[in-house]
């Protein structure tokens, strides 16, 4: 029996209990929601700071370009294959059953970290919200083991709010995102407006500082900088990016998939991109970007600028864009989570759909604990990375699934097709690889273990168990 069994790359028609309540403009509204978060929050100024200082802008060209590939890639899938979206579903359709588990495993490890990543970078901006009204929180409740706490409540509480919503039905989920995108976006715009009026151009010179001899790609050993800074800095930041898979994987619950889906994909993807140029360009014109490396470097840099007004309603923008980026990367999680069980790559239990709210509920919460657990007892530079190397192998396989796509089925309708193929596709998967080589080691090692897992559990129940077993 073959591990390449692929099952079939069009639409089924099986019936899965989800309900179809999304839009273009949900679509659009949950990619900014997820990109926009973290990646804007937290990892800009760590970035500017360790690796690229003020050519962080061009970090985020060079990862705004890998994910161009990708996200046009994206959306000729979604425009072509039906049922669950995703990286996993693509792959499965495309590419055999093998691979298709092995990016959805992945997946599980992207989204999972990633999740409780933006917890973390919650906690850090709730933390300053509660201290500038005079609330002290101790520590000990605050950090994870390692940075001087014992557990970081906070983080634990945002994925207990999550869960809640995600348990009581997708499309108040959405509105609900919609609000959050709402307020961070008029706080980002505003944050522009008056960056404009203290930009020092001599903070942008050199605008490449000097490569470090020491530096070896590795924090550890002091900043990068130069043209490997500025690689490893998109490589660091590409963790803004993983929006994008996380609106295709509410395929099933958007109405005409094929028009709408490529809609939210691209659409996002122009928005966030021109937001994130905008910002770190700004934030390093403003202050020394050596000061950057903080949980919290846009309200820092206004408090260095004593606009501690400002500060604060950047605090607010924060907290509401991570809460957003929480809530899509926990839908993502559970829709792979469900179509690799309906898929029967993972036990049934997975596969049930609540009838009154539509979404599943177990799924939901037994992730949420899972989750809760890890943002509670560790620090966020271990999980960003983790979350990076998940993110960039699934759009390599996106990007590839278009190549084979277009060969083995060239027959298939197209409502979108990526342009310049298979050089597009293919200029993705380079990118994406080589981002992926400027990652640290203990990424890579994390990776591997857990791969070496899903492989594993994929011999042992997977391969077994899976429909396209039970149908050979």
């Amino acid at each position: 029996m073959s591990i390449f069994r692929t099952k079939p790359v069009v639409d089924d028609g099986e019936k899965t209990g989800l309900r179809k309540v999304l839009g273009p403009i949900d679509l659009t509204l949950m990619g900014i929601g997820c990109v926009i978060g973290a990646g804007i929050f937290v990892l800009t100024g760590q970035a500017a700071a360790l690796h690229a200082g003020p050519a962080i802008v061009l970090s985020f060209v060079a990862a705004g370009i890998a994910c161009a590939f990708s996200a046009l890639s994206y959306a000729e899938l979604a425009s072509t294959i039906g049922g669950c979206g995703s990286a996993y579903g693509y792959g499965y359709a495309t590419l055999g059953e093998i691979i298709g588990w092995i990016i959805g495993w992945d997946l599980i490890l992207e989204y999972g970290f990633g999740v409780s990543t933006v917890a973390v970078g919650w906690s850090g901006y709730m933390n300053n919200a509660l201290t500038a009204m005079g609330i002290h929180l101790p520590v000990a409740i605050t950090a994870a083991p390692g940075v001087g706490g014992t557990v970081n409540v906070l983080a634990i509480f945002i994925v207990a709010v999550v869960t809640v919503l995600l348990c009581i039905g997708t499309k108040l989920s959405a509105r609900f995102n919609g609000v959050m995108v709402a307020i961070k976006l008029i706080v980002l715009l505003i944050f522009i407006g008056v960056a404009l009026f203290f930009i020092n151009p001599e903070l942008w010179h050199p605008f490449i500082p000097e490569r470090a001899a020491h530096a070896l790609n590795d924090p550890a050993n002091g900043p990068a900088y130069g043209w490997t800074g500025i690689m490893t800095g998109a490589a660091t930041v590409f963790f803004a990016y993983i929006g994008f898979d996380s609106v295709s994987t509410a395929t099933e619950e958007t109405r005409n998939p094929q028009r709408n889906v490529p809609i939210g994909i691209i659409g996002s993807l122009v928005i966030c991109t021109l937001l994130y140029i905008a910002v770190s360009g700004l934030l390093t014109g403003i202050v020394p970007y050596s000061t950057l490396n903080t949980p919290s470097p846009i309200s820092d840099a206004l408090i260095q600028l004593d606009v501690r007004g400002m500060a604060g309603l950047v605090a607010v923008g924060a907290i509401a864009g991570l809460t957003t980026v929480c809530l899509v990367l926990f839908f993502g999680l559970t829709r792979i989570f469900l179509a690799m069980s309906r898929d029967g790559l993972l036990p049934p239990v997975f596969a049930s759909v609540n009838k009154r709210t539509g979404t599943p509920i177990r799924i939901i919460v037994i992730s949420g604990v899972l989750m809760a657990v890890v943002a509670g007892f560790t620090p966020i530079d271990k999980l960003a990375t983790l979350v990076n190397i998940g993110t960039l192998a699934a759009f390599t396989v996106v990007c590839a699934g278009v190549i084979w796509l277009r060969y083995k089925h060239p027959e298939l309708p197209r409502p979108f097709k990526t342009p310049f193929t298979p050089l597009f596709p293919a200029l993705g998967v380079f990118c994406c690889i080589a981002l992926m080589l400027f990652l640290p080691g203990f990424t890579w090692m994390v990776f591997f273990i857990w791969l070496i897992i899903g492989l594993l559990v994929y011999g042992f129940y997977g391969y077994r168990n899976s429909k396209m077993a039970k149908a050979a």
